[in-house]
């Protein structure tokens, strides 16, 4: 059965409804459903339920348009803008399975087209087959990749691809990273060791850490972000596999919660189903508006 996205729950909940209790309820629900976490959930239309009544609002519209400016407060949108002639490293975080490596490949395909100097850096060395897919893209795109042997510092990796774009007279350097929550300590202080080898390779002010999320993932995508955020700290959401499937809200949570702001949004397979996070559009079409 096809899942209802939370603008379909939305439109069936007016459906001649009174804006009364039991209405509020079923926005709760509907809101959870969208995943936005309970707590926030019941926030929302708490402060939803007071403005209505303090404005006398009835109108569908006009309580869309009072959610709506609610929403966008809460997620904020961040350009990635590397410069020109200097070693900028982006470092891509996440756990396995959310589409990391196809990220630094799609990421790497729009600064290249945007006319940067791009490198690859294959610092998943753990996982057997993510350097190879890492090279395979490498070669569609005609981008450079640093790959070492599997099962060597991840860190070293980095550390090259810095050098490299170091002597290309800037580039932008985009790091896959290992991401195994099952063995949790291992992998932070793995990523820590790069973090701190990443941010001296890079210019001031050029490093950038970006945490990929897999927008089908609800609430454990919240938690993946707090655990990133304590552990290496995060910069900035990529947001995989967002579409009619995906119901979006847990953007909302991670921005008010976290203070985590929202880079790119990836749609589908190809190099070119990524696009910049436009938070007034994510917002509409959360909202089916």
């Amino acid at each position: 059965m096809a899942k209802i996205s939370f603008a379909q729950k939305l439109k069936n909940l007016f459906g001649g409804k009174k804006l009364d209790s039991e209405f509020f309820d079923d926005l709760t629900d509907a809101l959870v459903e969208g995943d936005i976490g309970a707590k926030m959930a019941y926030e929302i239309t708490g402060e939803l339920e007071d403005l209505c009544r303090e404005k006398k609002l009835h109108e569908e519209a006009e309580m869309k348009a009072e959610l709506k400016k609610m929403l966008l407060s809460y997620v904020q949108p961040v350009s990635l803008v590397p410069e020109k002639g200097k070693v900028n490293v982006f470092m891509l975080l996440g756990v396995n399975g959310v589409g990391k490596t196809t990220t630094a490949a799609k990421i790497a395909n729009y600064f290249k087209g945007a006319g940067e100097n791009v490198i690859l850096a294959a610092s998943d060395t753990f996982r057997a087959a993510a350097e190879e897919q890492l090279e395979m893209h490498g070669q569609n795109l005609g981008i450079r990749v640093i790959a070492h042997q599997h099962g060597t510092d991840p860190s070293s990796v980095v550390f090259d691809a810095g050098e490299a774009a170091k002597a290309m007279g800037g580039a932008v350097v985009i790091a896959d990273t290992a991401g195994r929550l099952h063995n949790k300590e291992n992998l932070v202080r793995e990523l820590q060791k790069i973090d701190r080898v990443a941010s001296s390779k890079a210019d001031s002010g050029c490093y950038k850490k970006l945490l990929v999320i897999d927008s089908t993932t609800g609430q454990n995508a919240v938690r993946q972000a707090e655990v990133f955020s304590q552990s290496i700290g995060v910069d900035g959401i990529v947001l995989t596999k967002y579409d009619s499937t995906a119901k979006g809200g847990m953007a909302f949570t991670i921005g008010k919660e976290l203070g985590i702001p929202v880079c790119f949004v990836c749609t589908g397979e190809k190099y070119g189903d990524i696009s910049l996070f436009n938070r007034e559009t994510y917002v509409d079409e959360f909202l089916g508006m």
